[in-house]
């Protein structure tokens, strides 16, 4: 692939049916947890991705069984706390948070040390939000300042702990969920809310999962130690990445587009609420339930008169990373726009926040800026004439396509560096721009 991406035309009208790429967040779910079943289970349209091929890679250098076989992946779990492995094994978790933080819960129980590495991006996040409860359950973590490289040694003897998650952080959740599993005892958990995709699965696997929900809080307790049978899942499209497809189409001029299948769960669609408050002409179709999650179609309409937004901060876990795509509309749309306790966006795979006010000023968009939050001054009359170059966003995919949504609909010439950065979570992210080109 090339170093960059030059765009030099806005998209033209367009009238497209699509479908997106499986669901990431549920792509990595499905695989740790096909690794603890016992037997073999079946992944349909799984993200192939880097995040997810690591989750794989992951899975066989602890002695899982992995393989693809036509249009599925397949792996074969030995059961909870089965993997086989050598002392001082390396897991890259790459660029992935969702699968280093949560495949450190399935370590809390190994015999053996891990050492757990990551790319350049990682290796600069924080990780004490899952080594400080992980520690209670009686593993060993060592680290240089709690980044990675980490180094992992379980405990044969694990305990329940109480633990209070007051970020909104589903990967914390599910890391100690996952701890949870091989641990005798009840583990309780008071979570603020976020993703519940592991929450899910639990349920539909029938494991020992009781949650109380409260307005902010979910109250959960896990009983460990019970067989997980192997189970085979088809995957829904990603509304993360459906996000980008929504807004290009939003700001688009007399566009139309149905993005087919996607994953519609309630705890992530806080995009789909916040589009909707600023005037994007959208609308769910075909919804069902799908093994606990909820499915639909996706149909979206150029749209006009966008209004500005004081954006409810209830929303904000559950539209964590839409945010650049959010601040686009945002940038097109009449009046102030303001949105406030975001500072976990610069704690992603880049300082999402400062990035995002840095690309709207490129763009001629006024913005003002603190560490949790930003004000973006809207113009619905903004064309972009001038030149744009960006770089040095340590690859970070959703930055990337944050741009060609921009140049595609505001115009001007960009020169956007890394594009390979989308295989980390979208690889075909530029194929479909390209198909709603023609």
């Amino acid at each position: 692939m090339k170093k960059f991406l030059l765009i030099k035309d806005k998209i033209k009208s367009f009238n497209k049916k699509i479908s997106i790429d499986g669901d990431k967040s549920l792509s990595v779910r499905w695989a740790l947890l096909a690794s603890q079943s016992n037997g073999k289970s079946k992944a349909f349209k799984l993200l192939k991705s880097e995040d997810v091929i690591n989750t794989l890679n992951c899975l066989k250098k602890l002695g899982t069984k992995v393989k693809f076989v036509r249009d599925y992946c397949e792996i074969n779990g030995s059961g909870i706390n089965k993997f086989v492995f050598k002392n001082n094994t390396i897991l890259n978790a790459g660029n992935s948070g969702t699968l280093g933080r949560l495949l450190m819960g399935l370590l809390v129980h190994a015999d053996k040390k891990v050492k757990l590495i990551g790319d350049k991006s990682l290796s600069k996040r924080d990780f004490s939000r899952v080594i400080d409860p992980l520690k209670n359950f009686g593993a060993k973590f060592n680290s240089k300042n709690k980044k990675l490289p980490i180094f992992i040694t379980g405990t044969k003897n694990p305990r329940p702990i109480n633990y209070i998650e007051n970020k909104g952080s589903a990967q914390c959740k599910s890391s100690i969920m996952l701890a949870a599993l091989n641990t005798p005892g009840e583990t309780k958990i008071k979570a603020k809310k976020s993703r519940d995709h592991t929450e899910l699965l639990f349920k539909y696997l029938n494991l020992p999962i009781k949650i109380k929900k409260t307005k902010k809080y979910d109250y959960i307790k896990i009983r460990g130690k019970k067989k997980i049978k192997p189970f085979n899942y088809s995957l829904p499209g990603d509304i993360s990445s459906s996000a980008f497809f929504i807004v290009l189409t939003a700001l688009s001029s007399d566009s139309k587009i149905l993005i087919k299948n996607v994953n519609i769960n309630p705890s992530r669609i806080g995009v789909i609420k916040i589009l909707k408050k600023m005037g994007v002409k959208l609308l769910l179709k075909n919804k069902k339930n799908y093994k606990g999650e909820k499915i639909g179609d996706i149909l979206v309409k150029s749209s006009k008169n966008l209004k500005s937004i004081n954006c409810p901060t209830e929303l904000n876990s559950s539209a964590i990373d839409e945010f650049l795509v959010i601040f686009l509309v945002a940038a097109k749309a009449k009046g102030v726009s303001y949105f406030s306790n975001l500072s976990e966006l610069n704690h992603k795979e880049s300082p999402r926040l400062n990035w995002g006010s840095k690309i709207l000023n490129m763009m001629g968009i006024k913005t003002k800026l603190t560490n949790h939050s930003i004000k973006i001054y809207g113009d619905p009359n903004l064309k972009i004439k001038n030149f744009i170059k960006v770089k040095d966003f340590l690859k970070d995919h959703r930055i990337f396509m944050m741009c060609v949504i921009a140049a595609l609909t505001f115009g001007g010439k960009w020169k956007i560096y890394d594009p390979e950065s989308i295989n980390t979570s979208f690889p075909s992210f530029l194929r479909i721009i390209n198909l709603l080109k023609k």
